[in-house]
This record gives C-alpha cells, sequence and structure tokens, in this order.
C-alpha cells in the first residue's frame, strides 16, 4: 500500500516516516573515499585513475598512465587538495616526484594555520651576498616562522649556479625566493610537502632537461664529470680571507669541506683555523657596525 493510500484509509495515522522516499541500497553503504586503507578505497581510486588517465586536460606523464593517476589522487587526498591541481603541478624528474615551488607557496598560504609568506632581503643586489629568507607566523601563536638563508653564494657553493641552462643566472630574485620558500616550508610543514623536493631543487642535483612531452630526462655523461679538484692549503686559506661578509663565508667553507669531503679527506687544521679566525673577525666587524 502506498502513502497516498494509507492516507486516505480510515482510521490509519499517516506519521512522517511513511511520506519518506524508501532509503536504496547505496544510501545504507558507508562513505568510501580514494586510497590504499582498504579494498572499497582502492576500487575507487582504481576507477577515478581511469577516469583521469582517458582526460585530455592532465600532463602527459598522467595521459594514459593509471599508475602515476592513482598515486596522484592519494597524495591530493592526504593534502586535502584538487586532485587535478595535484597533477597540474607535480612533476616527474628522473623518475622522481617534485613539486612545482609556486604550488607549495599557495598549499601553505591557503593551510588556514600560517600568515601568507613574506621575503626578507640582505647583502648587496647581483653580488654573491644577496641573499633572502622566507618569513612566516604561527596564526594561533603569532609566533615568528624564519627559514634558512639563501644566497648566490649558497647556490654558487651547492653547485646550483653554474649547471647547464641554470635559471639562477637568467631569474636569479625569482629563485631566491622559490628556494628560501621552499626550504622554510619543508621545515616548517612537510606535511604539506610530503617529503618530496621542488622540481628546480631536482634540476639543480641533476643535468635535467624538460621535454617536449613535458618528462625531464638526465644527461647520464654530466652524472659521470669529475667533480672539481681538492683545493691546497694556499688556495683555500686565500679563498676565506677574501670573503667580506659572514654569508660569503660560511657559502665558500661549505664548498671548501665538500671538496675535501668528496675526496675522504678531511680539512686540514690551517684551513680550519684561518676560517675560525676570520670568522671571529667578521662577527666583531658586524657588531662594531
Amino acid at each position: 500500500m502506498s502513502a497516498d493510500e494509507t492516507a486516505g484509509a480510515p482510521g490509519k495515522q499517516v506519521t512522517m516516516s511513511d511520506l519518506k522516499p524508501p532509503v536504496t541500497r547505496e544510501g545504507n553503504l558507508p562513505a568510501v573515499s580514494v586510497g590504499f586503507a582498504s579494498l572499497q578505497s582502492f576500487e575507487l581510486l582504481q576507477r577515478v585513475s581511469k577516469m583521469f588517465a582517458t582526460s585530455t586536460v592532465v600532463p602527459d606523464q598522467f595521459n594514459g598512465n593509471i599508475g602515476n593517476c592513482a598515486i596522484a589522487l592519494e597524495m591530493a587526498a592526504r593534502m586535502g587538495a584538487s586532485p587535478l591541481m595535484v597533477m597540474q603541478n607535480l612533476d616527474v624528474i628522473y623518475g622522481r616526484p617534485a613539486w612545482r615551488a609556486k604550488f607549495l607557496i599557495g598549499c601553505f598560504n591557503q593551510a588556514g594555520r600560517y600568515e601568507a609568506i613574506s621575503y626578507e632581503w640582505g647583502g648587496k643586489v647581483n653580488t654573491d651576498s644577496w641573499s633572502c629568507r622566507a618569513i612566516s607566523k604561527f596564526l594561533a601563536t603569532g609566533k615568528q616562522i624564519r627559514g634558512p638563508e639563501i644566497s648566490i653564494a649558497l647556490a654558487k657553493a651547492e653547485e646550483w649556479y653554474g649547471r647547464k641552462g641554470s635559471k639562477w643566472k637568467t631569474i636569479p630574485e625569482l629563485m631566491l625566493m622559490y628556494r628560501s620558500a621552499a626550504w622554510m616550508i619543508n621545515t616548517t610543514a612537510p606535511e604539506i610537502s610530503l617529503g618530496l623536493q621542488t622540481e628546480d631543487e631536482i634540476r639543480d642535483t641533476f643535468d635535467a632537461t624538460r621535454r617536449g612531452d613535458g618528462r625531464y630526462e638526465v644527461d647520464l655523461e654530466s652524472l659521470r664529470q669529475p667533480r672539481g679538484s681538492v683545493p691546497t692549503n694556499e688556495e683555500a686559506i686565500a679563498s676565506i680571507k677574501k670573503c667580506e661578509n659572514l654569508t660569503t663565508l660560511e657559502a665558500v667553507y661549505g664548498g671548501i669541506v665538500q671538496a675535501f669531503v668528496g675526496a675522504d679527506q678531511n680539512v686540514p687544521m690551517p684551513v680550519e683555523a684561518t676560517y675560525t679566525d676570520h670568522k671571529i673577525a667578521l662577527e666583531q666587524k658586524a657588531e662594531e657596525s
């Protein structure tokens, strides 16, 4: 008997439950989200991945690749971000996924826990001392967040600057902002980056070039090239004494240490002593000024 028939029957009281439409089987099922936690979650992940893999608006590394789509979807679910936005800003470089720096900055600014990123500049523009530091605040406590300082001297010491096609030579200001923001996010909110580097960081590590299909490839011959030779004590000491500020000193000394460690050698005592003495002198000079 239908609800209308029941309502017309004499002596029969109609309740709200009689007027509600019947609950379908799907309505009784628990909510399922994409992921690897259960069979239902994994099946849904596969179905959604197939849909994205056949789309023409996803980047080439996801088009027709269900596995890549599934990974991107799972990452989007953990981040609470749009799956399409994750795919549009996730590059695969030499088999390693990497974020675009501007996407990480956007996620940090919209997280709701931090003040939007701003930048603190130091040193002299277009010199090795030119530096940038990303800063923010915890909204709940007002405590300031100060990320690591990134300088041109550091970019040269880490061999980012001199690589083939390096953007550090053409757009140094933007690279300083991107790298300082990425390092601050990785140290302050690693749950946003999920432990992944930015595409700029990976490209600065390997001589990676972007192909026509959007993927990156690495020249293996460039990886086999020998590293620079170990400096003599006199060369290392002279380089240290030329440093006119602490930022440049730390970058230069870091490169010297890297050269000796790469050759399985300890930094010679005269070089280490020169660094310590020069650092003390620069600190005193900074205090006086």
